[in-house]
């Protein structure tokens, strides 16, 4: 059997709602509703796309360290279409990553691959149902390329 994860919301008011899991860092969620615009936090649908971000990020990171490929930042942004009919899950998302450093293209190529067919849960379950596309650039430096 498998690791198990707990995780839990508890309500604060109107749709804003803490969530912590094992780890024991909160989160605040919340989606706008009547009108609110003062958000607490990200909605759940938006953590997903972080969460994909965030679990590709440290597979890709990781790789190239051990490849030894000099690299001095990595972004990863992510933007999902959601469909049209409620539930609105995710149709497609695409996943830009932004490397800065002296990296071999071939090597940031094959880091990404390996994240997505064997180290990331996240992009293995979205991937399921979601078509998920991905583009990869290196920069010199992320802050003179945003």
């Amino acid at each position: 059997m498998g690791s198990v994860i707990n995780a839990s919301v508890r309500l604060r008011e109107g749709l804003h709602f803490t969530a912590v899991a094992d780890s024991g860092r909160p989160i605040e969620l919340d989606s706008p509703h009547e009108g609110k615009s003062d958000l607490a936090g990200p909605s759940p649908m938006e953590t997903v796309l972080m969460a994909l971000s965030g679990c590709t990020a440290m597979d890709v990171i990781s790789i190239l360290r051990k490849k030894r490929q000099p690299v001095t930042g990595l972004e990863v942004r992510a933007q999902g279409t959601r469909g049209d009919e409620y539930p609105k899950p995710y149709t497609e998302i695409e996943l830009v990553y932004r490397c800065s450093g002296n990296v071999e293209p071939a090597a940031l190529e094959r880091a990404i691959e390996l994240s997505r067919e064997r180290y990331c849960p996240v992009w293995r379950m979205l991937g399921a149902t979601v078509t998920i596309r991905y583009r990869y650039e290196i920069v010199p430096s992320l802050d003179e390329a945003n």
